[in-house]
């Protein structure tokens, strides 16, 4: 038995999968929920094999979604947009229903992800290549979604402060917290708005209205101290890219 959640704002969608659902007996609907958040919770507490995904939901994207799984089901992403999810899709096992779609439609689907399951392909390397084509996509970052223990934190760009790289995770600071993601500094770099943020340094990206002064620190490099006192190495480009924005 394929044990299932469809996650999707729209009743009536979640309808439609359920009521198509209703001709595949192998596959058992074990929850339903109407947002990311809810999505997330059920997903950790029933670790399902199979999740219908939409999209574009409010609170929490789909891929803000899967950002947040630490293990990731088989996903049939269920849309009315074909951003960023059709081009996974493209380069992914998982399907993708672009709505309105029909049962046989529906039913090829669902016969893919029997395929992926039966042969224990692992989603989160499908996964990845979904979120590695979200990065690939690079469009203008207004919020971070992060896991902090128990709770998911949205963090405006408007309150992030800067960012540091760490290994594999970077630190997101924002308004005196800090909060670990696995991402990378290049994906923060090309898609966090270019007027606002600056990478300063190849381990440092600040929000530039944070920044009080700079001083020199070696012959190439200088230091940007922040308005809340911390201070940020700045690379000889970085302060030239400082320099251009800010018209010093």
């Amino acid at each position: 038995m394929i044990r299932t959640i469809i996650i999707d704002d729209e009743k009536l969608a979640r309808d439609v999968i359920g009521a198509y659902l209703k001709d595949h007996s192998d596959i058992e609907i074990i929850g339903e929920c109407a947002n990311g958040f809810e999505g997330v919770k059920m997903i950790q507490e029933h670790k399902p094999d199979l999740i219908f995904l939409d999209v574009q939901m409010p609170k929490l994207t789909g891929f803000e979604m899967l950002e947040l799984l630490e293990e990731v089901p088989a996903v049939i992403f269920s849309t009315a947009f074909d951003e960023y999810a059709l081009k996974a899709f493209e380069k992914s096992a998982a399907d993708y229903l672009l709505k309105p779609y029909s049962k046989t439609r529906f039913s090829e689907a669902i016969d893919k992800a029997r395929h992926k399951l039966g042969n224990k392909v692992g989603d989160a390397h499908t996964v990845s290549k979904i979120l590695s084509v979200k990065e690939e996509e690079a469009e203008e970052l207004n919020r971070i979604v992060v896991r902090a223990g128990s709770k998911i934190v949205i963090i405006p760009a408007e309150r992030l402060d800067y960012v540091e790289a760490q290994d594999d995770y970077v630190a997101l600071h924002s308004e005196g917290k800090k909060y670990l993601k696995q991402i990378t500094m290049k994906y923060l770099e090309q898609s966090l708005p270019s007027d606002e943020f600056v990478r300063v340094h190849r381990s440092y990206i600040v929000r530039v209205n944070t920044i009080d002064r700079l001083e020199p620190y070696t012959k190439d490099s200088y230091v940007a101290f922040l308005k809340d006192g911390t201070k940020i190495s700045v690379s000889r480009s970085g302060y030239s890219t400082l320099k251009n924005i800010l018209h010093f």
